[in-house]
């Protein structure tokens, strides 16, 4: 029998407009790395696969002027960074029973909460992968007091040593610095936790744990605008379906690129 004007489709229950915008609007919120990076949506719709990406080079000190002298006029200086565009993709498969038996037609919402954490995942590990490029690096003995080790780190920074920061660790490593002089737990932090998931500070650099870095002998200490998130596309929900076994489909899209932009705010740890 055809369908007719009263027929109850797919469409009528989950609106996939809905579905994108809820996923959008949490999505930023939920990737652990957020608060790292420069969040750009100014590109969005652009075609190509590589984004060259502009950043400005340091143009010099200023210098001393005589009186009635002219001030020295220096060029400022644009370089681009080539970056790869990734698109990732998750679908969610269920039967027309799952449907019509879900209470309270929560499929649309699970789906939507599962895409978020699909899409998270990604770009959180395409993060780590651009974070391991960094240039500036930092040796950490496996004996002696790990927070003498992030001390000695922290001078990589030079006089841009102050400032917010975060110390990016698993586990393991966060039990030794617990254990330190210097430990601050984040109860004493208070407003200044620029991270969720801050479990303490040492020499004024936050800690948040990721089970990420388990088994990478590596940790990261890195400054707010380290890192760069573009958003190509918005988050793009379709429908599908297969007529023969009358199974569902859910399909979410989004094009972004991942990327360390400024590679003096990173420092890696290598955990020996």
């Amino acid at each position: 029998m055809a369908a007719t004007a009263n027929t109850t489709m797919l469409s009528d229950l989950i609106d996939p407009e809905v579905i994108a915008d809820y996923i959008d609007k949490k999505l930023i919120p939920n990737i652990r790395f957020a608060p790292l990076a420069k969040i750009r949506d100014d590109l969005v719709g652009r075609p190509g696969d590589t984004l060259y990406l502009p950043w400005y080079k340091y143009s010099g000190a200023a210098s001393s002027v005589n009186e009635g002298a002219d001030i020295p006029i220096t060029k400022l200086e644009q370089d681009k960074k080539p970056v790869q565009v990734s698109k990732i993709g998750k679908a969610i498969q269920f039967t027309d029973e799952a449907l019509l038996s879900a209470y309270n037609n929560d499929i649309a919402e699970e789906a939507a909460k599962q895409v978020i954490l699909g899409i998270n995942d990604k770009i959180e590990a395409d993060f780590l992968t651009e974070m391991a490029t960094a240039t500036l690096t930092e040796n950490i003995p496996a004996s002696g007091s790990p927070a003498a080790a992030i001390a000695d780190c922290l001078v990589q920074f030079g006089e841009d040593v102050d400032g917010e920061k975060v110390l990016l660790c698993d586990p393991t490593f966060y039990a030794r610095l617990r254990k330190s002089d210097g430990w601050v737990p984040n109860t004493e932090i208070g407003a200044r936790i620029i991270q969720t998931g801050t479990v303490g500070a040492i020499y004024g650099t936050q800690v948040v744990l990721t089970n990420r870095l388990i088994g990478t002998s590596t940790a990261y200490i890195v400054k707010p605008g380290a890192l760069a998130l573009v958003m190509k596309r918005d988050t793009l929900v379709e429908f599908d379906r297969d007529k023969i076994d009358q199974t569902n489909y859910i399909i979410a899209s989004k094009i972004f690129a991942p990327y360390l932009y400024d590679d003096t705010k990173i420092i890696k740890c290598v955990l020996q």
